[in-house]
């Protein structure tokens, strides 16, 4: 089976001699793992459409479950994050986030636009990383299924308050009187602001999702967040993620 489709390289890893396993975001198939052969070779066409974070055009085919590339034109490479150390650390978690969570052999085209729209205003410069990042998080691990329900207190359904706070765990959200009756200690508590913004990330159009703004405290606060409850559904810890923390304290 042939499969011609536009897809972002989340992953390339060299094998021996002059071929390449690239895993690739796709909007046609989601993720999908490609055998290139040659790729590395002087002057294979294969060659920067294969490297990470490329944006290529690829013609796959498929035998025994196993896909290889037969062609691929590069569509645009984001040099401008592969050349500064804290972008590409941030691009290399979104990827490896990405690859843990998009689906696989159905179309993703949610998934991949969201990406390529973070790594545009990362290059760019018109969003810092501090801001990407929790966007990016929020917004993937709610296309994978594991949204959070940011609405309304669970007991009460009271939308407005200074005292509400997050259970990571069942993805809720309570309000200080509700914790309070029900003898609920754990949770992360929520500031109005990054609750604001928490839900915007969650619920706004994909063409407003990067139109809000945060304080640096809020900031810092939706990024912990974000963080705590990505680690919690997952059930599990990224190195990358840990090389970009190395980088930014």
């Amino acid at each position: 089976m042939r499969l011609t489709t536009d897809g972002l390289v989340l992953a390339s890893l060299n094998m021996r001699e002059t071929d390449r396993i690239v895993t690739i975001l796709s909007n046609e198939a989601g993720v999908i793992r490609a055998y290139a052969g040659g790729a590395r070779k002087p002057g294979s066409r294969l060659c920067g459409s294969t490297e990470l974070l490329s944006y290529s055009r690829f013609v796959l085919f498929k035998n025994r479950e196993r896909y290889s590339v037969d062609s691929a034109d590069t569509n645009k490479i984001f040099f401008g994050v592969r050349q500064d150390i804290e972008k590409f650390a941030l691009a290399s978690y979104l990827c490896e986030l990405s690859a843990d969570t998009s689906p696989a052999e159905e179309k993703a085209p949610m998934q991949l636009q969201l990406l390529l729209n973070c790594l545009h205003l990362l290059e760019t410069g018109r969003r810092t990383p501090d801001f990407l990042k929790p966007v990016f998080e929020l917004r993937q691990i709610s296309l994978s299924g594991y949204q959070p329900d940011l609405v309304a207190c669970r007991s009460c359904g009271c939308y407005a308050g200074e005292d509400f706070r997050l259970l990571p765990g069942g993805g809720e959200l309570l309000c200080g009187r509700c914790a309070q009756q029900e003898g609920v200690r754990e949770g992360l508590p929520l500031s109005p602001p990054v609750l604001a913004a928490m839900r915007h990330i969650l619920y706004s159009e994909a063409g407003k999702l990067f139109a809000f703004s945060l304080s640096e405290p809020s900031q810092r606060e939706l990024c912990m967040l974000s963080e705590r409850y990505i680690q919690t559904q997952l059930s599990r810890s990224y190195r990358t993620l840990d090389f970009y923390h190395t980088l930014c304290g």
